[in-house]
């Protein structure tokens, strides 16, 4: 599941520079031919699809929560499935469009029913994972995710060079979520107890959350009181605004930039896999580290360390971006972003789990929109920053220290999040 939802979100970055996809789409925005090959005519239309690409994460955004609270009403079970086939019917909607009018809307829908996807595994992962094991378990889920990001460039650009038609390829890619979708439905079960190859001895060992009854309407109200008197919430959510703003780059408008360094279309596609792909084994590393960290330190600091680290070291890795004119090593400084970024992550996932409660996916859809947001912001304001470095002769001066800013801010402001207070006290159930 997390794979195509990686797949399906990044692979839209590696489609944006084909001369063939801005041809396809210049006339809705009232450009010729001519104008795609002209320098200005190609940076006015990257503005536009820059704003189409933000759109994605707005909905997404916005549709966290209430999706999240859908999952912990009518189980993961049940929702993520449906989840997981509107956003492959957009993905094929997406490969339809022939204006910038519906490129957008099939971008606004593929944020509606991607929004549920984490959220939904957040709340399954806490019904089958001890405490002490929720970040292993999380670390494996977003790898996932990780595995489709760092491949989407890479094959993406290779199944349109076979196959001919960024079109086409993004209709595969459709017809493959759907399938996903049944495999999921028939293998996953909301809890251990419902599933049918499970033992009696298992249920035992895994143990159940005090508090594990599907979520009422009544939660609805309660549930987001919580999430605005809880300063651990938003403090999370303040660093994952802030680490989405600079990790968004690069699955957004990176391929764009190392085109515009002089890199090729296959090259470009292949530094940015690379980029991505040391998330790969970054979230299992992550996941132990989280889980140790715990043990070692305690829940309070143990959740929270080793993202504050992880986060410096990310947004130092930016700054060392800025005057830089070795692409291979700007790759490098982006590879060591996106390692430490995955490393931090699966003690985000089970910090949320700790304090989640019976609303786990609806509170980790809370936090999840605010960080989309910081990736919809990224979105928009990278061409403009880029736009004013070079007017002012500093090149990518303004974007590079914007991006590294946002990692320090996170690293500071995780230090205040404390995984032992619940957003809401549990619920006892006879």
């Amino acid at each position: 599941m997390a794979f195509i939802l990686y797949l399906d979100r990044v692979c839209l970055g590696e489609i944006i520079k084909l001369e063939s996809f801005l041809m396809d789409f210049a006339p809705s925005m009232g450009m010729d031919s001519e104008a795609v090959l002209d320098t200005a005519g190609r940076d006015a239309m990257r503005a536009r699809i820059g704003e189409v690409l933000g759109a994605f994460f707005f909905t997404y955004a916005l549709f966290q929560v209430p999706a999240g609270w859908a999952s912990d009403r009518f189980g993961g079970r049940t929702m993520l499935p449906i989840y997981i086939v509107g956003w492959s019917l957009m993905i094929g909607l997406t490969g339809l469009a022939t204006a910038i009018s519906g490129l957008l809307l099939a971008r606004l829908g593929l944020g509606i029913a991607q929004a549920g996807a984490y959220p939904t595994s957040g709340g399954v992962i806490r019904k089958w994972f001890r405490p002490e094991n929720r970040s292993m378990a999380s670390g494996w889920v977003s790898m996932g995710g990780r595995i489709g990001g760092a491949t989407a460039p890479f094959l993406t650009t290779l199944l349109i060079l076979q196959i001919g038609s960024w079109r086409t390829v993004l209709i595969v890619y459709s017809i493959v979520g759907v399938f996903i979708a049944a495999a999921y439905y028939w293998i996953v079960r909301d809890r251990p107890k419902d599933h049918p190859r499970i033992s009696e001895s298992e249920v035992s060992l895994i143990g159940e959350p005090l508090d594990n009854h599907r979520s009422e309407i009544s939660d609805i109200l309660p549930m987001l009181w919580g999430c605005c008197k809880s300063r651990t919430l938003w403090l999370n959510s303040l660093v994952q605004f802030s680490v989405n703003v600079g990790w968004a780059f690069l699955i957004t408008w990176l391929p764009t930039f190392l085109k515009d360094k002089g890199v090729d279309n296959i090259t470009g596609g292949l530094m940015v896999s690379i980029i991505l792909g040391v998330g790969i084994p970054a979230q299992l590393v992550g996941g132990w580290l989280g889980d140790w960290s715990v043990v070692k330190f305690g829940l309070r600091w143990g959740r929270v360390l080793p993202v504050a680290v992880s986060s410096m070291i990310a947004g130092i890795a930016y700054f060392a971006c800025i005057g830089l004119d070795s692409v291979w090593l700007i790759v490098i400084c982006c590879a060591t972003v996106s390692l430490m970024t995955d490393i931090s992550n699966p003690s985000f996932w089970a910090l949320i789990q700790d304090i989640g409660g019976r609303n786990t996916s609806g509170i980790f859809a809370w936090a999840n929109m605010w960080g989309n947001f910081g990736a919809a912001l990224t979105s928009t304001v990278l061409p403009l920053l880029a736009t004013l470095g070079m007017s002012w002769g500093l090149g990518n001066t303004f974007m590079f220290v914007f991006l590294g800013g946002a990692y320090i801010v996170s690293g500071i402001a995780v230090l205040g999040m404390d995984a032992t207070k619940p957003i809401q006290a549990p619920k006892q159930v006879v």
